[in-house]
């Protein structure tokens, strides 16, 4: 049986997945409320491995690691994310790593979810890891693009196009929800074009 993975981002309207921190955005563009934020436990309350590129990883442990309570990131489906197994996928960490039951994986982020999800007996799910996630996509490893959509638009200060230079794909749309009355979540199935 082969595990589902989902490609699990944030984005502003205009498609960026971050913001050079110009401006008064903050967290989730400031446009969190309690249905996004009680969302985000459910799905990762759910049993599943994450997976993350070299880079996230690292952003996640400065935000998210020993000595960060000053950066405010204490959600609780964040917690829930942290504490969740994980694959880190780099050339350049060894470990341990410094977050709860993950490991690394020196080998092409191809190869790794491959194996992984042939092996796995519970779902992966990588949030963030952009470019990480565009060459998954490309190699037809992944299985759902879950994209929590906020309205904001970012022509000035976005910084991370969340799908530049991905291949073409088709999207069958296989759940939304509006969150808040004001974010959108999709979840699609991708198809090569």
């Amino acid at each position: 049986m082969t595990a589902t993975y989902t490609f699990d981002v944030f984005s502003s309207l205009d498609g960026f997945g971050s913001y050079n921190g110009d401006g008064d955005w903050g967290g989730y563009w400031g446009k969190q409320g309690p249905e996004l934020l009680d969302r985000r436990l459910s799905l990762y309350g759910e049993d599943q491995r994450m997976v993350f590129g070299a880079h996230t990883y690292r952003e996640f442990v400065r935000l998210l690691g020993p000595g960060s309570k000053e950066s405010g990131v204490g959600d609780a489906w964040v917690t829930r994310m942290r504490n969740l197994p994980a694959t880190v996928v780099s050339s350049t960490l060894e470990g341990p790593l410094d977050w709860p039951d993950a490991t690394v994986a020196n080998s092409d982020a191809i190869d790794v979810v491959a194996r992984l999800k042939e092996e796995s007996e519970v779902p992966l799910r990588s949030h963030g890891s952009l470019s990480m996630n565009r060459a998954l996509l490309a190699a037809g490893l992944v299985d759902r693009v879950h994209v929590t959509l906020f309205p904001v638009i970012t022509g000035r200060t976005g910084t991370e196009p969340v799908l530049r230079g991905a291949a073409d794909f088709d999207l069958e749309l296989i759940e939304s929800r509006t969150l808040d009355g004001r974010t959108q979540e999709l979840i699609y199935r991708p198809t090569p074009h």
